[in-house]
């Protein structure tokens, strides 16, 4: 593959880029191929799932996008799974790779730009397992909408502007019920509308999206979701934009949503105290990859991983009084030219001479709490290593 002068990582000369524009044309085009097949059978995209109890398993994710100037490992080797009736979340700073793991579920990358590479997606709907990964175009879109649901980030851009909210609801119904008239379609999103508290649904039914404030849409897009009661909801930052009042209410619907369909909820957010509410597990990303995941309670009150560690830090605490909040030092690493040693040892304040070495394994500390960092290389380091721990008071 074609590479920048390393001189400078921000330069590429004419000939490089021409080199860079062909090998991207020509890589994008067979992945293409391969989702655009049609009549391909079942069994080429059947898996089998490691733990019977996990709805979806990522098992080592690449996701690339193919730039010109080159190519971006926006999620380079992610594996962790979400078990059933459970919430997990994802967090990390922006850039991280949150959504695009997401949207590798959902197969909505966006091409021929962005291209799942390698690994696989297991998806568990109870009879049984496919590898999303390998799925064509026409038999995700079976499972798209109505087994796993999205709640996307902004639903003023989500949802379409010159269709009425009604439209837009009836829509999920009558493209995953073939068999549905008009007025079981629109008897369902009503029913959906006043399921997720909206007063009055007969008429925001009727509304267009920039008629409704931005509680009210985030309410519509989590109907949406739950028209075909699906097994796995997706909330990628539910809350943004909001304010801290909605923010509440929010959650506490995406909460008792989750009861009621008895399915699991996949949460994305740079929330720590959205994701400290909500979640089970949690799993820390950073640039493209995993650093470190648990429970909700090992990831709180024991994070291992400096980066875990700078985040907890650099959250408003009640009651402590500090002049001014944590900021963690530097930036994040060039997405193109990533380095082959650990990608935060620039930023970390514990680096040392190990860190110098290959990207760090996977280091268990429980079976649900598991590290990559070089201060737990051994285990004198991981019985006796004292980590910082930040504690709501």
């Amino acid at each position: 593959m074609a590479k920048a002068k390393k001189d400078n990582g921000h330069y590429i000369s004419r000939q490089e880029e021409r080199a860079i524009t062909k090998y991207n044309r020509k890589t994008t085009k067979e992945f293409e191929a391969k989702k655009r097949k049609k009549n391909v059978s079942e069994d080429t995209y059947m898996a089998t799932m490691k733990d019977s109890k996990n709805i979806v398993e990522f098992d080592d994710l690449h996701t690339y996008f193919f730039t010109d100037a080159g190519t971006v490992k926006a999620v380079d080797g992610v594996t962790f799974s979400i078990p059933a009736n459970s919430t997990v979340g994802v967090v990390g700073e922006s850039g991280c790779g949150k959504s695009v793991t997401s949207l590798s579920l959902m197969q909505l990358v966006q091409a021929p730009q962005g291209q799942i590479v390698s690994g696989s997606i297991r998806y568990n709907d109870g009879e049984k397992c496919y590898d999303i990964a390998k799925m064509p175009i026409d038999a995700m879109r079976k499972i798209r909408g109505k087994d796993i649901a999205m709640i996307f980030q902004e639903p003023m851009t989500s949802l379409n502007p010159v269709f009425t909210v009604g439209y837009q609801l009836d829509e999920v119904t009558t493209l995953h019920n073939p068999g549905a008239t008009k007025e079981a379609a629109k008897k369902k999103s009503i029913e959906m509308l006043k399921q997720v508290g909206i007063a009055r649904p007969e008429g925001v039914y009727d509304n267009y999206p920039h008629e409704l404030s931005g509680g009210m849409r985030q309410r519509v897009m989590i109907a949406m979701a739950l028209v075909c009661n699906p097994k796995l909801i997706i909330a990628d930052e539910p809350t943004t934009a909001l304010d801290v009042t909605i923010q509440a209410q929010i959650l506490d619907l995406l909460r008792s949503v989750r009861e009621k369909i008895n399915g699991s909820i996949m949460l994305i957010t740079h929330d720590l105290g959205v994701v400290a509410e909500m979640a089970d597990f949690v799993v820390v990303m950073y640039a493209g990859r995993i650093i470190e995941m648990g429970t909700a309670k090992e990831i709180f009150l024991t994070p291992k991983h400096p980066y875990t560690v700078g985040l907890m830090k650099s959250k408003p605490v009640v009651n402590k009084k500090v002049d001014r909040l944590y900021s963690i030092p530097g930036q994040v690493p060039n997405p193109i030219n990533m380095p082959q040693t650990c990608y935060f040892k620039d930023r970390c304040d514990r680096c040392h001479t190990a860190c110098e070495g290959p990207y760090p394994s996977v280091r268990k500390f429980s079976d649900t709490h598991l590290v990559s960092c070089y201060l737990y290389n051994d285990t004198k380091h991981q019985e006796n290593e004292s980590t910082e721990v930040v504690k709501d008071e």
